[in-house]
């Protein structure tokens, strides 16, 4: 199950439930980044036989952070289907413009999975600036914010006759409306320790009823 479905029985099933993912995408277990998201998930995260950072469940199935991108852009494929009356074939996929070509590989491949023909792999800074009608505009060099839900990017972009060009990008991995979320769900918790002198970070189905 995907989206709200998922969230509403992650109280009960917080190792079953795999979200923010798309930090994991495309990076070897040993990343640093990927070793400080084992220390905020309920989840398990495991190291693959090729190195990389995978997910596994309480029954030890394991998951590429691919495949379980799939499972979202199935979903999404589905609802773009039944409220456009006819199938989808083809689409167009945005990443972060910070990530490598392992990460742009790892998420053609997740829409591959999901029965998706990808046409182009795009930044997400130029996929912003081209839903506010940039490419119409004169040629200028613009600044695009992007406040996700795992990551906050600033990007420069060069805009010459319609086409975009990265020519700088930055960003924090750990700062989006996830990080917001657990910084909200720790000071809870302290307050709740500091009152009642009971450690909620110790009981899992506890620290997900509150986020």
């Amino acid at each position: 199950i995907v989206g709200m479905p998922a969230r509403r029985q992650s109280v009960t099933n917080a190792q079953n439930t795999f979200y923010a993912t798309k930090r994991l995408i495309g990076r070897r277990f040993d990343d640093n980044e990927v070793q400080k998201d084992m220390q905020i998930v309920p989840f398990k995260i495991t190291k693959a036989s090729n190195g990389d950072a995978w997910v596994q469940s309480s029954k030890g199935k394991l998951y590429s952070p691919s495949q379980v991108g799939a499972f979202i852009l199935t979903k999404m494929k589905e609802t773009a289907e039944s409220y456009l009356g006819h199938s989808v074939k083809n689409a167009v996929v945005t990443v972060p413009a910070y990530f490598n070509d392992s990460q742009r590989q790892a998420t053609k491949d997740a829409g591959q999975i999901a029965g998706l023909n990808v046409l182009r792999v795009i930044n997400e800074p130029t996929a912003a600036a081209l839903a506010y009608g940039m490419d119409k505009t004169d040629d200028k060099v613009i600044a695009v914010y992007d406040l996700g839900g795992g990551t906050f990017d600033v990007s420069i972009l060069e805009i010459q006759k319609g086409v975009f060009e990265v020519k700088s990008t930055n960003g924090d991995t750990f700062l989006g409306g996830e990080d917001f979320d657990n910084a909200i769900v720790n000071y809870l918790a302290a307050e709740f320790k500091r009152d009642q002198g009971v450690d909620l970070k110790k009981d899992v189905m506890a620290m997900q009823r509150l986020k």
